[in-house]
């Protein structure tokens, strides 16, 4: 920085100032050093023609560029297995990373490689790249031709967003996640309360990594361009956490909310916004077709845990299949470990390669007309996980998994009573 601090900061305006000349605050234009830039398979064919075509370049820092194989993998169709192709062509030749089929989702595997780290820009080819916000990176999603130009010189350039404060208090009660902590954010925020604005998380010592990542990957859905995570609790043994990139006292807020955590119920999102959340108590009941655990919100350990603690010793309802996606290798092989998968085996869970499943709509478990889906992703747009007249309500593994059980909406404590 060559301009010293004359007004307190958000961490938004404290990152994007560290990694650019200057000091910077929101609203103004900074240009900025990329730590890492995330290519995901879907994408990846478009990112290989502009670096090509369009910038006659390779990536400048070949070690600060992951292709990640995630959003259909293993390929469905010929022409997805020949874009997979190319990437792997891509990245032997310039000496980028390739995670391949069965490594997993992008976040989840840039996480566990260190590949974003507190104060770094990690720019993504897919829009969750907040999620990396839960270590106090800055995360954010960008388009191919964004990504080329970043993977080509190193750098880019953005506009610093006004930040958001959430704050949270008090303690969640038994049964109630961060997942729901999350939706209750969203639902106060609105689907668009927090466009291109970064929502600042003060959550103290609570939450562990991945329950950071459940709610740094959910600010996207109050259109947020980046979702920061205060560092605090196991982030501080995890990670060294330079004293720089904490807020300052006095930081200038566009916002500011609230949110008690003591006095929050399991929460679900139900169709077709994210920000249409209910409390499950209100959805009671409803016949479920198709019940998906897994995605870069809610495929980690902790989460396959929270659904086999439920499951244990008991069968998905007849008329209703359980997809359960691990979000990584590494969630797989430590879940095989302890008894997880078998646990979720038994009671009926057909287990699926680590990956983004049907997150999209694109392979492993698309939903028919008229079908209800319970899921623990992000996202219930119409047609978002198949047919447009299907309907996906958003859960935390726990809610998921009981519902699997019953056949319909549920609760934990139902799945004891029945």
């Amino acid at each position: 920085m060559t301009e010293a601090v004359v007004r307190p900061q958000t961490m938004a305006e404290k990152i994007l100032s560290r990694r650019g000349t200057q000091t910077v605050y929101a609203g103004d234009l900074a240009v900025v050093d990329v730590d890492q830039v995330m290519v995901v398979d879907s994408i990846a064919q478009s990112f290989i023609e502009r670096m090509r075509r369009d910038l006659a370049a390779t990536p400048k820092y070949p070690e600060r560029v992951s292709i990640v194989v995630d959003h259909v993998a293993p390929a469905s169709t010929v022409s997805v297995a020949q874009a997979q192709k190319e990437a792997r062509e891509y990245a032997a030749e310039t000496g980028v990373r390739l995670f391949d089929v069965g490594r997993g989702i992008c976040h989840q595997v840039l996480m566990e490689e260190g590949l974003a780290q507190p104060g770094w820009i990690v720019l993504g080819s897919d829009s969750h790249s907040t999620t990396y916000g839960a270590v106090a990176a800055f995360g954010t999603g960008m388009g191919a031709t964004d990504i080329a130009l970043a993977a080509a010189s190193g750098k880019t350039w953005l506009r610093v967003p006004e930040s958001v404060k959430v704050t949270f208090t008090g303690e969640l009660r038994q049964g109630v996640s961060a997942k729901d902590a999350a939706l209750e954010m969203i639902r106060v925020l609105g689907a668009d309360g927090a466009t291109y604005q970064s929502i600042e998380l003060h959550a103290g010592d609570r939450f562990t990594r991945g329950e950071r990542m459940t709610l740094a990957n959910l600010c996207v859905e109050a259109g947020a361009k980046a979702g920061l995570v205060v560092p605090g609790g196991e982030i501080l043994d995890l990670y060294d956490v330079p004293g720089w990139v904490y807020p300052d006292e006095g930081a200038a807020y566009v916002r500011e909310i609230e949110l008690d955590l003591s006095v929050l119920n399991p929460r679900m999102s139900a169709p077709s916004e994210v920000d249409n959340v209910h409390d499950v108590s209100e959805l009671r009941g409803l016949r479920v077709d198709q019940v998906f655990i897994g995605t870069c919100t809610n495929g980690r350990l902790e989460d396959l845990h929270a659904a086999a603690e439920v499951l244990r010793g008991r069968k998905v309802s007849p008329g209703t299949r359980l997809l359960v996606i691990p979000a990584s290798s590494q969630v797989m092989e430590q879940a095989m470990e302890d008894g997880t998968l078998l646990t979720l085996q038994r009671a009926g869970a057909a287990l699926g390669t680590p990956g983004c499943g049907p997150c999209m709509g694109r392979h492993q478990g698309v939903l028919a007309p008229g079908e209800v889906c319970v899921s623990t992703s992000n996202r219930n747009f119409i047609g978002r996980m198949g047919d447009k007249d299907a309907r996906v309500y958003l859960a935390s593994p726990a809610v998921a998994a009981a519902t699997a059980v019953m056949g319909r909406i549920a609760l934990p404590e139902d799945v004891g009573a029945a």
